[in-house]
């Protein structure tokens, strides 16, 4: 319970805090129409160049495990293979709910959205940043007070491209996005690698990645990507979990996570050794200031980050310059 409250009691303890601010104008150019967006709301690998990953004998942590470069790429497609069905409930029963406020501040920070925006959401399956960036044109253009005549400030001058390594994952996300009425809203999916898109580069105004980036085998390469793909102005934005400085707090966490966490898994999901990974992974993975670093490496610039409830999670921001 202690962990609930702190949870609860704050939202954002920011370390350090940046103006949201309007978009560069990069923003406002459309991405060019070709084979790999226009042609197809379900982009498939084999009409692109390839997106396999050719691993030394490096090795890297799965969780607190050491093991190979591809054998963690095999273990991590084979937790979200058994988690996908599952994935939105034991968000909400791991965090009570917490994980929706999480998301919401994160896509807020993101407005405004300048008309013609494309948006590129890796590891995000199941779409719950797409469409809560869907949500959030829908308030923006209604305050505008936009005229009927002039669509100019619609959703479907935005183009948001969702992609995830898992195609269970993404069918998850179809299902929800065809319940939900979205198909034909400016939404694209394409499965493949955030360490090699298969995508042209100074593609896109806006790429975010939502709890992904810590599971990617190399996320330096994840970061060049990123970096490659997006257009000069264009805004990178992470959400990821994170290190809680406070000992009492982290505590707390830890307890929570390692007692509670895969326990649940088990009994919600059935499945004990997935949950035991992703609390796992969430400690290895580099503290905030480490994380930082490595995207201004990547070649980013102004780049910040703010800590939600106490450094539970992060939001991280650079732009490419």
């Amino acid at each position: 319970m202690l962990l609930m409250r702190f949870v609860k009691y704050s939202l954002t303890d920011s370390f350090t805090s940046f103006q949201n601010g309007k978009l560069q104008t990069a923003f406002v150019k459309k991405l060019h129409a070709g084979p790999y967006y226009k042609v197809s709301k379900d982009i498939k690998l084999d009409n692109l160049k390839s997106s396999t990953i050719s691993h030394k004998d490096e090795t890297v942590h799965f969780g607190f495990q050491t093991v190979s470069a591809t054998e963690k790429e095999q273990k991590v497609h084979q937790v979200f293979e058994n988690v996908a069905s599952k994935y939105d409930l034991m968000n909400d029963v791991m965090s009570v709910g917490i994980h929706r406020i999480w998301k919401d501040y994160f896509v807020k920070k993101i407005f405004p959205l300048h008309p013609g925006t494309n948006i590129i959401d890796v590891a995000g399956g199941t779409g719950d940043i797409a469409f809560r960036m869907l949500e959030g044109l829908d308030r923006q253009n209604k305050n505008s007070n936009s005229s009927t005549d002039d669509d100019s400030g619609s959703r479907k001058n935005t183009t948001i491209l969702i992609s995830d390594i898992n195609q269970a994952m993404l069918d998850v996300g179809k299902k929800r996005a065809l319940t939900m009425n979205l198909q034909s809203d400016g939404l694209s999916w394409l499965c493949a690698n955030a360490q090699e898109l298969p995508l042209p580069e100074n593609s896109f105004d806006l790429y975010t990645i939502a709890f992904g980036i810590r599971n990617v085998t190399d996320v330096s390469k994840a970061l060049d990507e990123a970096y490659r793909i997006l257009r000069p102005g264009g805004r990178f934005m992470c959400l990821e979990f994170s290190h809680v400085k406070n000992p009492l707090l982290k505590w707390a966490y830890d307890t929570y996570s390692f007692q509670v966490i895969p326990p649940l898994g088990e009994v919600v999901a059935g499945d004990w050794k997935s949950y035991q990974y992703l609390v796992e992974s969430i400690r290895k993975f580099p503290t905030q200031d480490e994380f930082k670093n490595m995207i201004e490496e990547a070649g980013f610039r102004s780049v910040r980050y703010e800590n939600l409830s106490f450094g539970v999670v992060s939001i991280h921001s650079g732009y490419k310059i």
